[in-house]
């Protein structure tokens, strides 16, 4: 197994300090009330040229005089400036404080380069952290339902008895999304489960989302496109954040998040519980929502031995408890027509070390590592199982500018471990270790056209070698309208325990077959996009992107007449392909956010029936948002509308649109007080179809494709310092 070197961490601490010399300009950039303000970008002619550091300052060199500098940073207004001569003196430079700053929000986590996200050649994708505060005031358990609102992306609910869900993208099944937290792969194989549905909003500075290919960027697995979870960090200013909610559906969150940036060290720390009451919404006599006690727990602490060094370590703790399955079984009641019910007991801890180092030149060398265990064990009338994974990454990686470029290059490590505790599973224990090699070279070729190339190969010690180019173009064709075009090759390696649309009894997978091989992908998009403004606080941004994606080597599920699942691969391809628009829009202080996705996504192997089930081809979803700031009140109305669906046995589903509504009132200076409704129209699966066959004591669950908790209003009382 690929193995770093052992001194590695030590070189990484022991890089000379050097001192700047009178070539360089200094400055120190605050906010408009005196804080120091750390990862603040800036930005010469679209290269970036030095980004502020823990106290404030950035080094840049003395050639940007004649140039304009841009400075950009979450949550403040963009400032640009001209020098016509090289300053003697630090440069102070304050920043307005503003709330909506999406445009203005840099990716350096998901791009791995200082670019802008409109300047970016790859299209990112940012809900930042107005849109993690407001949900965490709506749904402080997980971030999976605000992921549901971003066109294009589909949260797929794969049973009914757990609640587990997966992320679709651009109409791939959720296996093919990778799930980074903070740039590292946590949720996966046999630990993917409940993943997204465990991450609280409140411990979040921002979710970066790539639609389409991004195994280049991150291996494999970003083959539908990649969801990046970055959490938040401390400030200068001391941050203390208390969320409590309860739900008609009988649950209950309680969340707090504290953070304190010091000199030399600093600190946050997230801890949530969550207790939900198991519901029979549609009075079918089993569970719509199951029985939940969840803890999650995540500390980190900063150190800071100099200007140039960060240094974090962290812990993750989640631990849950799910049961679902016949409401009689749950209340403690079994008899031969009432034994059906399935337990979940999840226990993960995931370990993280981190290093970033300043260079001179704005070069910055980067080390990451992650170390995951996850146990999880699975009950119901005929199997009381108990597995592991342990899931590890480690990467070194180096963003070096030059001129107009700006190239990053890397090596990394990653790797999984399913081990059975008991063994009454036919699964064998299996284990996926890989190492990789990366670069990207991001060309600023003119101040309006941006050519960024990548580079990846990737050795599976099962699977092979992968590798895997990409190529994206960025013009920007004058101040309102812009362009993108990118292609990219993906892969994913076989493994039983990947997420499916339907959850499969662990009891019923059988081993994979020696001859079994990797699923490859190629996948393009292109985009044209305008953005204008008017009034000085009102502005337009359309976005009309198309993408199509080949899956070749597809691996597909078999199940036999007694249940039994193989999984084998298919000699033609799996297409998906359509086209995504999106508006956001500012006008005299209403937030517009509207978005219709098509997509056609097709299993070449078939013959007849070629559909993918459970894919609408149509959805248009949108956000309605009003500060009414006069009177403390902010309010807020979204819908969707999912259209017809196929079923697995060739029949379609109704449309259907789903409505919610929320009004935020500040009471005082640090409480405010949220009522959401969620489902207004209450439509529900159950309403259409019954949710199991066979009888009470021997359910079969059908696929889901709607909503089955119905309606459900909240109340949340948050305190913030």
């Amino acid at each position: 197994m690929f193995k770093l070197p052992s001194n590695f961490a030590f070189l990484i601490f022991i890089l000379p300090f050097v001192c700047q010399a009178q070539n360089k300009v200094v400055f120190k950039v605050t906010s408009n009330k005196g804080q120091a303000l750390d990862a603040v970008d800036v930005i010469a002619n679209y290269v970036a040229v030095g980004k502020t550091n823990g106290l404030g300052f950035a080094v840049v060199p003395n050639t940007i005089v004649g140039q304009r500098l841009h400075f950009s940073s979450i949550g403040y207004e963009a400032l640009d400036t001209l020098f016509h001569t090289v300053p003697v003196d630090t440069v102070i430079i304050a920043l307005k404080e503003q709330d909506k700053s999406m445009e203005e929000v840099v990716v350096v986590s998901s791009t791995r380069s200082n670019q802008r996200i409109e300047n970016s050649p790859i299209k990112v994708e940012v809900l930042g952290r107005e849109d993690m505060n407001e949900e965490n005031s709506i749904k402080p358990a997980g971030i999976a339902s605000i992921l549901g609102d971003v066109s294009g992306v589909q949260i797929q609910q794969s049973s009914a008895v757990t609640g587990n869900a997966n992320v679709r993208i651009q109409g791939l099944d959720g296996r093919y999304t990778q799930i980074l937290k903070d740039g590292m792969p946590l949720y996966d194989g046999f630990s993917g489960g409940f993943g997204i549905l465990s991450i609280p909003p409140l411990d979040l500075k921002q979710v970066e989302l790539i639609k389409g290919s991004a195994s280049t960027l991150y291996g494999g697995g970003a083959i539908g496109g990649l969801v990046n979870i970055i959490s938040r960090k401390p400030t200068l200013e001391q941050d203390a954040v208390v969320t409590l909610n309860q739900t008609t559906l009988r649950e209950t969150n309680a969340n707090t998040f504290i953070a304190k940036r010091f000199k030399k060290f600093g600190y946050t720390f997230f801890g949530g519980y969550t207790y939900q009451k198991a519901v029979d919404v549609n009075a079918d006599g089993f569970s719509d929502v199951p029985n939940l006690n969840s803890v999650v727990v995540h500390p980190r602490l900063f150190f800071y031995p100099d200007e140039r060094t960060i240094i974090t370590t962290g812990y993750t703790g989640t631990f849950e408890s799910r049961s679902g399955g016949d409401m009689q079984v749950l209340s403690g009641k079994t008899d031969a027509n009432h034994q059906y019910f399935e337990t979940n007991k999840i226990d993960r801890s995931s370990f993280e070390l981190s290093a970033e180092r300043f260079l001179n030149n704005n070069r910055k060398i980067e080390f990451k590592n992650s170390l995951s265990q996850f146990n999880r064990t699975i009950q119901n009338p005929t199997i009381d199982f108990t597995g592991t994974q342990l899931n590890y990454y480690s990467e070194l990686s180096m963003l070096m500018p030059y001129g107009k470029n700006s190239l990053v290059a890397g090596i990394n490590a990653t790797g999984d471990r399913f081990k059975k505790v008991t063994q009454n599973i036919p699964l064998h224990n299996f284990e996926n270790n890989t190492i990789g090699a990366f670069a990207q070279n991001t060309w600023n070729v003119k101040d309006h056209v941006t050519i960024e190339l990548g580079i990846r190969n990737d050795y599976h010690f099962t699977y092979g070698d992968f590798f895997l180019p990409r190529i994206a173009v960025f013009y920007k064709i004058d101040k309102h309208w812009a362009s993108r075009a990118g292609i990219g090759f993906g892969y994913k390696t076989p493994n039983a325990l990947n997420p499916q649309t339907t959850d499969i009894a662990i009891q019923h997978i059988l081993p994979l077959p020696s001859s079994i091989q990797a699923e490859k992908s190629i996948g393009y998009n292109a985009e044209v996009n305008y953005r204008t403004t008017w009034g000085g606080d009102n502005s337009l941004f359309i976005n009309q992107a198309f993408f199509l994606t080949q899956l070749n080597n597809p691996i597909v599920a078999t199940i036999a007449s007694n249940g039994d699942v193989t999984f084998g691969n298919e000699s033609k391809p799996i297409v998906s392909k359509g086209f995504d628009t999106y508006v956001k829009s500012v006008w005299h202080h209403w937030e517009l956010y509207a978005g219709y996705t098509y997509t056609i996504a097709e299993r070449k192997y078939l013959a007849d029936n070629q559909f993918l089930p459970l894919t609408p081809r149509n959805r248009f979803a949108f956000t309605v948002v009003r500060d009414f700031e006069k009177y403390g009140i902010r309010f807020g109305l979204e819908g969707s509308y999912n259209g017809s669906q196929y079923r697995v046995d060739y029949t379609h589903t109704p449309g259907y649109f789903f409505m919610a509504a929320m009004i935020e009132k500040k009471l005082g200076k640090h409480f405010s007080m949220v009522l959401n409704g969620e489902n207004l129209l209450d439509f529900r699966q159950s309403r259409v179809e019954a949710l199991y066959s066979g009888t009470q004591a021997n359910p079969s669950f059908v696929p889901l494709w709607a909503p089955i908790d119905g309606r459900v209003i909240n109340l949340s009382l948050k305190w913030k310092l």
